[in-house]
């Protein structure tokens, strides 16, 4: 059983893919979508969102990351997926799942998923464009304003010679809203001979049981549910007896925590620090109770400072802080 983690624009980037892959089992990582509007980007554009690329394509605790393009010009993705190859990804991934209106309006994302020649199109050219060896799969969506094309898409994606496919259960018109329709990723697997992944609405392992058994897939791809519970993926693979038992606590993330905080502040722009450790905080305390004091306490700071010190307090009460720099 594999868990991948999910690429998620504006939360799910190298910070936290580095801090929740150091709890354990996460399997593969994908990274946000690369946008790919008309011009072949350079390298810096490339190892700017995935900086994991310096580090063999994998986090530093090990973790492989597929690099995930975004845009609509099969020529374009490809000599830009041709580039990416060359620095050592774990794999090109393609998105035809978001549902950004700026996303969509521009023809990209689950825009595509109204006209499956076009997804065959772009497929096709990415998988000709990168080294045999190297992973090319996909992520959609069940369709754009309805289902109705999703065996179709999924098709195009595997004639195109994908290698993987993930399925997120719900429509571009249906966003995040619950439920997930996990049955409609088994008519999927039942069209397609790809390895189909099961996507949307797993936050707990009750969750992922009812996927697994709806969608008939043996493998997930958690996004919110891991950022808000970083030990669900571990628990989801005890339920499933591939790893012993183990609860994730607040004593346990308080640590990761900090880590991530210091990843903020040497990568993340000054003004924008504090909205990111308080965006953790605000899905960390669906879960954990302390989660919910400490958001509190911080939601309205935005001295990096006053974070600091309020993060060295949490970590050794009796030491004296020392303010970061703001």
């Amino acid at each position: 059983m594999a868990i991948l983690l999910a690429p998620m624009e504006g939360l799910l980037d190298f910070a936290l893919r580095d801090t929740l892959t150091r709890i354990g089992g996460i399997s593969l990582c994908v990274s946000e979508f690369i946008r790919v509007t008309g011009t072949l980007l350079p390298e810096r554009a490339f190892r700017r969102v995935v900086p994991e690329l310096d580090q063999g394509g994998r986090t530093p605790a090990g973790v492989p990351v597929r690099a995930q393009l975004m845009g609509s010009d099969p020529v374009c993705l490809a000599d830009n997926a041709a580039r990416l190859a060359s620095l050592g990804p774990a794999g090109i991934d393609l998105n035809f799942g978001c549902p950004a209106k700026v996303v969509n309006r521009h023809g990209g994302g689950a825009a595509l998923l109204q006209d499956p020649e076009l997804l065959h199109r772009i497929v096709s050219a990415v998988r000709r464009a990168v080294p045999a060896a190297m992973p090319v799969s996909a992520k959609m969506r069940l369709g754009f304003d309805d289902d109705r094309q999703a065996e179709v898409c999924a098709l195009a994606i595997e004639a195109g010679g994908a290698d993987q496919l993930v399925v997120h259960a719900r429509t571009r018109a249906q966003g995040y809203k619950p439920p997930a329709y996990w049955h409609r990723i088994a008519d999927i697997c039942q069209a397609v001979r790809l390895p189909v992944v099961a996507n949307g609405e797993i936050w707990s392992v009750q969750d992922a049981r009812d996927c697994l058994r709806q969608s008939g897939c043996t493998d997930l791809m958690l996004g919110r549910g891991m950022v808000a519970d970083p030990g669900l993926a571990l628990a989801i693979l005890a339920d499933q007896g591939r790893h012993g038992s183990h609860e994730t606590g607040w004593a346990e993330l308080l640590p990761l925590l900090g880590h991530f905080w210091q990843l903020v502040l040497e990568r993340i722009e000054p003004r924008a620090r504090p909205g990111r450790i308080k965006q953790w905080l605000n899905y960390l305390r669906q879960r954990h109770p302390e989660a919910e004091q400490a958001y509190q306490q911080l939601r309205t700071v935005n001295d990096p400072r006053m974070i600091e010190a309020w993060l060295s307090r949490q970590l050794d009460p009796q030491r004296v802080p020392v303010l970061a720099c703001a």
